[in-house]
Order: structure tokens, then C-alpha cells, then sequence
């Protein structure tokens, strides 16, 4: 009887060491599985298509592939933005762990730039702009905003405020208090200013800051401020200037705001259907496109809209174009290519977010 009582101990054993087996080996296949799928698919996607009206688009898997080689191992950390010089049609990005990269005008070419450890960061967004004739960009940095030249060479960067620097006693207040957190999500430049968001913080805010004798120093222009209340801000997370105005994403308030480029409170963009954690702005062809970090209801990943400034006008759905690995997008911008007999291409570049992805989408003509 003993025996009997020893051998189903050791069987029951056994049978949990089996059991714990096939789990190890059951997940190394499904991340063997994922890395796979991160780059490759066998699914035919050549005619899939997603969006409405003038903006359908699909998938462009070899523009995509141009992501480079040294930088795949990176690309799970995915967690930044784009923005470009109008002039020379130079994209600019980040990739956690990897770098500062530009990418050529037509998509094809990535370029790792800079060497200074602090490119390595996370980028979270970014702004390309021209001061006294001298192109620059401004790196959102968290902790810090870093700006470079084009080479990726830093030229100074600006942390937290102190306060007092402002005319906006919520800012001044909150950043003379005890142990204020600064965390800055993105940047943008207007009329020799350059406009910080901190929406990862207790202070959300849209803070300025300005160039004397070559060096910047935060402004006194700031507005915003934790609260529902016009002009206030649940999460500010991303920044954009566009006709002399400024827009923001406030992300948790589902929205995307219109100000003067002095704060002044003008309007809130309509028809952005509900839910919408909207991450990033941006304005190509006459219409904004921006994209909440999430998927809403049964969607297959997060939707990019295309928006004139008044209506929705094309909700675009890269999960439906069975791109692996990309679901959450952090940031989508446009970008024209121009072709060999000079007409014009327009795409959209995808930041994914939550196991990283990069994406280019392809704008189909009807």
C-alpha cells in the first residue's frame, strides 16, 4: 500500500513537471512567434484598405521595411513622434535605446544622427524649426527639452522651471512648491517661441520659452493647468502650431483644442467621436490628422482620423490592414512624396506604442 501511495506522489509529480514544461515552452513559442510576426506576415494585405472618402489608404510594407536593421531591437520601445523640414522634406524621430534618426524624403533611408547620450532617451516628441535662420530641432525629453542642431549636436536644453518666470500665477505657484514634477510630452515653435506641453505631470501646462543672445530661457507666456474648466487640461500630451494658432491634444479629456498663440481659449475641434485619447496634431493637404492612443469599442487597433479643423472626415484603421504587432499608436504624421513625374504621394508614418511598432501607410487615389 505504501509502494502504491509513493508511486502516484511521483506520478502526480511527474505530471506537474510535464505540465510546467509545456508551459515554458508554449510561451517561448509565442514570443519566438511574436518577433517573427513583428516584421513579417503571411497574410496577402495588397488589398486591403481602411478609411473613407478622399482618405483610404493601405498598407506599404516595403517603406516600412525600411526601418533599419540595428534599430529592430529598439523598436518594442517605440514611444515617441515625427516631425519634418518643409523645405528639404527630412523626417525626424526617436527610438528609444537606439537614437535621434532622420529619414530621407521619400522614406527609403533612415540615418542614425548624433552621439550624445541623451538622443538615447526617449524622444517623446519633437519639433523641426528655423530661428534666425538657423535650423534646429527641440526634443520633448521628459525631464527635459533638448535642443540640437540637425546634426543631432546639443545646443542647450531647458529643465524645470524654478518659478516666478511666468505671468501665470498657477504655473509660478506650482513650480515653487515643493518638489514639483516636470515632465514635458512634446514641443512646437511659433514666431521665435517654442511651446512646451507638461501633461505627464501635476502641472499641465503649456509653458514658453524664448532665445536671448543664444541662450533660451523659459518665457513669461504659460497657460493651462490641471482642471476641466476651457483652457484647462486633462493631460496635455501633444502641440502644434499651424496658422498662428496652437493646438493641443488633451489626451484624457478626449480632445483636441484650439488657442491664440497667446493662450487665449478659442474652441474645441468638433465630431472627435468619444473616447478618443488623442495623442498628436498634425496638418498636411489642408486637413489635421491626429490619433488617440487606444482603440475604441470593437476597432482592430487605434484609428488615425483625418479632421478639416470642423468635421471628421476619414476614420482610418491600420489593424484592418493586418500590420503585425501595431495596435496602440502614439503618434501618425503626414508626409508627401514626390514622384518621378512629380506628382504627389502622400503617406502617413505610424509611431505604435506597447510593443513598438513602425508603420508607413499609403494614401490610394479612388
Amino acid at each position: 500500500m505504501k509502494k502504491l501511495t509513493n508511486l502516484k506522489k511521483w506520478l502526480a509529480f511527474a505530471g506537474l513537471c510535464l505540465n510546467a514544461s509545456s508551459v515554458i515552452m508554449a510561451h517561448g513559442a509565442k514570443e519566438a512567434n511574436d518577433n517573427h510576426q513583428r516584421h513579417e506576415t503571411n497574410t496577402d494585405v495588397s488589398a486591403l484598405r481602411t478609411g473613407q472618402g478622399d482618405f483610404v489608404f493601405s498598407w506599404d510594407q516595403n517603406l516600412t521595411a525600411a526601418f533599419p536593421e540595428e534599430a529592430k531591437k529598439f523598436e518594442p520601445r517605440m514611444h515617441g513622434g515625427f516631425n519634418e523640414d518643409p523645405e528639404t522634406g527630412i523626417v525626424y524621430t526617436g527610438v528609444p535605446g537606439y537614437g535621434l534618426c532622420s529619414i530621407s524624403a521619400d522614406l527609403k533611408t533612415w540615418k542614425k544622427i548624433g552621439t550624445d547620450a541623451r538622443l538615447k532617451g526617449n524622444i517623446h516628441g519633437l519639433v523641426f524649426f528655423v530661428h534666425k535662420g538657423k535650423k534646429m530641432l527641440a526634443l520633448a525629453q521628459h525631464s527635459r527639452v533638448l535642443i540640437t542642431d540637425l546634426e543631432g549636436n546639443p545646443l542647450q536644453e531647458l529643465k524645470s522651471p524654478k518659478g516666478g518666470e511666468f505671468n501665470y500665477a498657477p504655473a509660478n505657484d506650482y513650480y515653487t512648491g515643493e518638489k514639483p514634477k516636470f515632465n514635458v510630452t512634446d514641443a512646437t515653435y511659433l514666431d521665435g517661441k517654442i511651446y512646451a506641453v507638461t501633461g505627464y505631470s501635476p502641472g499641465d501646462f503649456v509653458l514658453t520659452a524664448e532665445e536671448n543672445n543664444g541662450v533660451w530661457s523659459w518665457g513669461k507666456l504659460a497657460w493651462g493647468g490641471k482642471g476641466s474648466k476651457p483652457g484647462q487640461f486633462n493631460t496635455a500630451h501633444g502641440v502644434y502650431a499651424h496658422e498662428d494658432h496652437i493646438y493641443v491634444a488633451n489626451r484624457e479629456a478626449h480632445q483636441v483644442v484650439k488657442f491664440t498663440k497667446n493662450g487665449k481659449f478659442l474652441k474645441i475641434l468638433s465630431e472627435i467621436p468619444k473616447g478618443s485619447r488623442v495623442c498628436n496634431v498634425a496638418f498636411l493637404k489642408n486637413h489635421f490628422f491626429f490619433c488617440p492612443l487606444v482603440k475604441i469599442g470593437k476597432q482592430k487597433s487605434a484609428p488615425i482620423y483625418a479632421h478639416t479643423g470642423e468635421n471628421l472626415v476619414s476614420t482610418i484603421i491600420p489593424g484592418d490592414l493586418s500590420i503585425p504587432i501595431l495596435n496602440n499608436i502614439h503618434h501618425a504624421w503626414p508626409h508627401e512624396v514626390t514622384e518621378a513625374d512629380g506628382s504627389k504621394q502622400l503617406y502617413i508614418l505610424v509611431h505604435g506604442w506597447n510593443k513598438g511598432k513602425f508603420a508607413v501607410l499609403k494614401h490610394e487615389a479612388k
